[in-house]
């Protein structure tokens, strides 16, 4: 099998209801996506011009379906928004239904990009380094279902 893989930045801000620390408090990090897609052929040779997906034709649809929304964004769930009002009104909030921790952001991401893929390609795996030496990996299975 092969696939192939392209890596985006992006910066959000982000803050972890009823957490027990520091996370809990709105604070930002400097994220690094690597996004892995593999062709649904199994065998043989890929057809002309020999690309899973040309990087460019990636680039778009990562960024269109997912860099736009997350990029220089104040992400809070919706738990944590409903607790403090104040914050529903900022321009740059994207509400999310769930707390934004790395897993989470992994498993949106994972669903925009496998509704967003043309069909001839399928995500792989998606890596989302929070720091430089932490981060979540989602993994496609051969069985068609997901985990992280």
């Amino acid at each position: 099998m092969i696939s192939i893989t392209k890596i985006f930045n992006f910066e959000m801000a982000h803050a972890l209801h009823n957490y027990e620390g520091p996370c809990a408090n709105i604070h930002g990090h400097s994220y690094v996506l690597h996004v892995s897609v593999k062709s649904a052929k199994r065998d043989g040779e890929l057809v002309p011009p020999g690309f899973i997906i040309d990087f460019k034709e990636l680039k778009e649809i990562v960024h269109s379906r997912v860099i736009s929304r997350l990029d220089h964004k104040l992400v809070l769930s919706s738990e944590w928004i409903n607790s403090a009002e104040s914050y529903s009104s900022f321009h740059n909030l994207f509400q999310f239904e769930t707390e934004p921790t790395a897993e989470n952001l992994l498993l949106f991401i994972s669903k925009e990009l496998i509704a967003s893929l043309p069909s001839h390609v399928h995500l792989h795996s998606l890596k989302l380094f929070e720091t430089g030496n932490s981060y979540a990996e989602w993994t496609h299975d051969d069985y068609g279902s997901s985990y992280y």
